[in-house]
């Protein structure tokens, strides 16, 4: 894969945020992947999944396996 630039993406918010919790940010745009970042530092590194990778992540999240 190839590296995402980064640079000038657009980042939105997770909406389960909300002012006082911990939260990632998704920037939209990128065919084929999606970049996610630490909100509470903007600056520091982004992790880039696979379209599919992150897909199958948010159905086992929403699913509930990873609930304890």
């Amino acid at each position: 894969m190839n590296r995402a630039d980064l640079n000038h993406a657009t980042w939105r918010k997770s909406s389960y945020s909300n002012s006082n919790s911990n939260c990632i940010e998704i920037a939209d745009g990128f065919p084929g992947v999606v970049p996610v970042r630490d909100s509470k530092a903007p600056r520091g590194p982004a992790l880039v999944f696979t379209a599919n990778d992150w897909s199958s992540f948010v159905t086992a999240l929403k699913g509930g396996a990873f609930h304890h």
